[in-house]
């Protein structure tokens, strides 16, 4: 007896994201063909962390980034990966990363038109779990140029809100390597099967519970938070008069590993302003505004210590950093009351 479609069916991420453009007759193709280049990305990076503990790819090289960090061998293979697989397609005008003190605008040749998209990224989040085998990530945001028309792209370009992104999401390496984006019209995972090097859709339609189960955050620095931030995370661990049950604590320390687990079984993720770092430690661009913009299309919801939505935060410096609060939309709205009646 044959097997019915269902069973046998596998959607690539090519397949999937060619039915989604036949939606809309006005698409040029371009945005697919990005999404593309960072599946390309993508892989290569895969393969090049699960080879890192048989390859001269571990330990740090000597310098530090912009943030002030020691870059790892594998930070520093992450930014030039995804950087060569989109800087010569002509379909972005400039690009920046967590890596690189200045966006790198787009050179074009006569015969080549530039790019109308702008590209964020954080090459490879989570760092300091590289050594050790913890999972780790690569976040994206993708804009459309608007504050220049011909030519390479600017700083202008990169400096937008959140809530004008056309697509972002990240990549994560760990038991498998997992693909979750969105470009408005929610949020789909692709599993990487490595027997055949392409990305099959696995999730398709993610939705958040409204109510998490667990709260994850570096308690270690409890001393050095604001009392309402104290008192956020205090009701998630004991409960708070019926307002908020109770929840599990669960933290790894890499911040794709925990957003992604908290969108799946649903949660929340607290990354707060500390008397070490009065403006947050987060970076708006490259991590923040990206998440923000998944969970939210997967039904949850993302602030910063203000309770301001992180999504509507306009910067005005390219590593600008940010408090964040992200996660189950319920618990998020919880946190910001509190946060309100604490000022």
């Amino acid at each position: 007896m044959a097997r019915s479609q269902a069973q046998t069916s596998v959607i690539t991420i090519e397949r999937f994201i060619m039915e989604q453009e036949r939606l809309h007759p006005e698409a040029t193709g371009e945005l697919s063909n990005l999404l593309y280049d960072l599946c390309l990305a993508a892989k290569i990076i895969s393969r090049q962390v699960r080879r890192a503990g048989l390859t001269d790819i571990l330990g740090e090289i000597g310098t530090t980034n912009v943030q002030g960090e020691v870059q790892q061998k594998l930070d520093v293979f992450a930014h030039d990966t995804v950087r060569h697989s989109v800087e010569h397609t002509g379909r972005v005008c400039i690009v920046a990363s967590e890596e690189e003190e200045q966006p790198i605008p787009v050179q074009v040749r006569d015969d080549r038109r530039s790019g109308k998209y702008v590209l964020l990224y954080d090459p490879l989040d989570g760092s300091s779990n590289i050594g050790v085998n913890v999972s780790i990530g690569t976040i994206f945001s993708i804009h459309r140029r608007n504050a220049t028309k011909r030519g390479p792209g600017s700083l202008a370009d990169c400096l937008q809100k959140g809530r004008a992104q056309i697509a972002a999401g990240y990549i994560l390496y760990g038991s498998s390597t997992m693909l979750v984006y969105t470009t408005g019209q929610g949020v789909h995972g692709f599993t990487l099967d490595p027997t055949i090097g392409e990305f099959l859709l696995s999730h398709p339609d993610i939705r958040s519970p409204a109510v998490g189960q667990y709260y994850s955050v570096n308690e270690s620095h409890w001393n050095k938070w604001a009392p309402g931030i104290q008192r956020v995370v205090g009701a998630f661990k004991n409960g708070d008069h019926g307002r908020v049950e109770a929840k599990n604590a669960r933290y790894i320390g890499s911040l794709v590993a925990d957003i992604h687990r908290n969108l799946m079984s649903g949660g929340v993720f607290l990354y707060p302003a500390d008397t070490n770092a009065p403006q947050g430690k987060l970076r708006l661009l490259y991590e923040a505004a990206p998440l923000a913009f998944v969970v939210e299309q997967a039904g949850g919801a993302a602030i910063d210590g203000l309770g301001q939505d992180i999504l509507d935060v306009a910067p005005t410096e390219l590593h600008q950093r940010t408090p964040l609060i992200i996660g189950s939309k319920q618990d998020v709205a919880f946190a910001s009351a509190v946060l309100a009646e604490s000022r």
